[in-house]
């Protein structure tokens, strides 16, 4: 099974440029006008997910509807999981304060040019 996250988005240059140069997602496809959409794939070729940005032309999307819509992605290696902050901030992005603080106690949450909220969480994932 694979997962494909889609949503709209206010700023398909801007969101692509948070994806990529700051979680180091990959372009893996896109495409323009498909019935007035415009659209962007990213991720990171072989992992059983994506994320699919679209623009509807001549339709503004809403920002996220809370601060509670989270991607959380869990870095076991503390090493690793520095290098991810580090990135995210040498890319120019701050990280936030969560709305759960559970999420500040071993995790930095950063918001995207829409209001989404994604967390870099320093633990393996236990389920």
């Amino acid at each position: 099974m694979k997962l494909r996250v889609a949503r709209p988005t206010r700023s398909l240059a801007q969101v692509v440029r948070f994806y990529q140069e700051g979680l180091g997602f990959e372009v893996l496809g896109g495409f323009e006008d498909h019935a007035g959409f415009d659209g962007v794939m990213l991720g990171h070729r072989g992992a059983p997910y994506h994320l699919e940005f679209t623009v509807e032309r001549g339709h503004a999307a809403p920002s996220a509807p809370s601060e509670e819509n989270l991607l959380v992605f869990y870095i076991p290696e503390r090493a690793e999981w520095e290098a991810r902050v580090l990135r995210m901030q040498t890319a120019g992005f701050s990280p936030v304060r969560s709305r759960n603080p559970y999420w500040d106690v071993h995790g930095r949450t950063f918001e995207d040019p829409d209001g989404y909220r994604v967390v870099l969480y320093q633990r393996a994932w236990a389920l």
